[in-house]
């Protein structure tokens, strides 16, 4: 695991995909000595405070972090809150994008990490919050995502983005370890899913960890949210600093 710091340095860049610049958030140790990464995928609410905030939180930790935001191709610059409104506008745009398009971004942001000298190359991991969490799924079927954490993503069982089989059926093709955290007490995600989730993962033989939090809704590791749950956020991000210790 890298060394903490309080001292961090963070910018607005820009990842280039083909003819796509993908917006993204960069927070990164002071220090120049070579680091492992973490990329952070966004909630349907765009690259706003509480994903720079946890982009911040792994500089701190001595990890190079960065967010690309998923909606650059339908809404460059979306940023929102929690409201009502809000969760419509964010919903209208998730199922607007297309599996194959975001792991191409994902691949995209791999390829700047790398580029980085303060990068090591081959310690790069993932997590993402909401349908970040169900992004992060699909991404941990990419081989150069050595850890993946992946936060209430609605859906995984039963839909995919832009179609074809659900999230679901790529679990055999996962490369990473997973850890999946879900709230027991969220609407958008029945606990047979949470099961199936679980015994594919167990059926594929994929190193991973699942964790029930009992009380805890959707969105619950979100300090910003009415579902904030502190103790479940507590113990999660307990959880994933365990997960991201490992990236050699």
């Amino acid at each position: 695991m890298p060394a903490p710091t309080t001292e961090i340095r963070t910018a607005h860049v820009q990842v280039p995909n083909g003819d796509l610049k993908i917006d993204a958030y960069l927070a990164k140790p002071a220090s120049t000595d070579p680091a492992p990464a973490i990329i952070v995928i966004q909630e349907i609410f765009g690259v706003n405070a509480h994903i720079r905030d946890i982009t911040e939180r792994f500089a701190r930790l001595g990890y190079v972090a960065i967010a690309p935001a998923i909606y650059q191709r339908l809404a460059p610059g979306f940023e929102t809150g929690y409201t009502a409104d809000d969760v419509k506008l964010g919903r209208q745009y998730k199922e607007q994008t297309k599996a194959e398009e975001l792991l191409s971004d994902v691949r995209a942001t791999v390829a700047y990490l790398k580029a980085l000298p303060t990068v090591k190359p081959d310690a790069i991991g993932c997590i993402g919050f909401c349908f970040g969490g169900l992004v992060t799924y699909l991404a941990a079927t990419l081989p150069e995502i050595k850890a993946a954490a992946s936060f209430y993503g609605a859906g995984i069982p039963t839909w995919c983005p832009g179609g074809g089989k659900p999230t679901l059926a790529y679990t055999a093709d996962i490369k990473a370890t997973l850890y999946a955290f879900f709230g027991m007490e969220d609407a958008s995600i029945p606990p047979e899913h949470v099961d199936q989730i679980e015994a594919e993962l167990q059926k594929h033989q994929i190193p991973h960890r699942l964790f029930r939090y009992q009380g805890a809704d959707h969105g619950f590791f979100c300090d910003q949210r009415a579902s904030y749950n502190p103790d479940a956020a507590a113990d999660a991000w307990e959880k994933v600093k365990e997960l991201f210790s490992h990236l050699q």
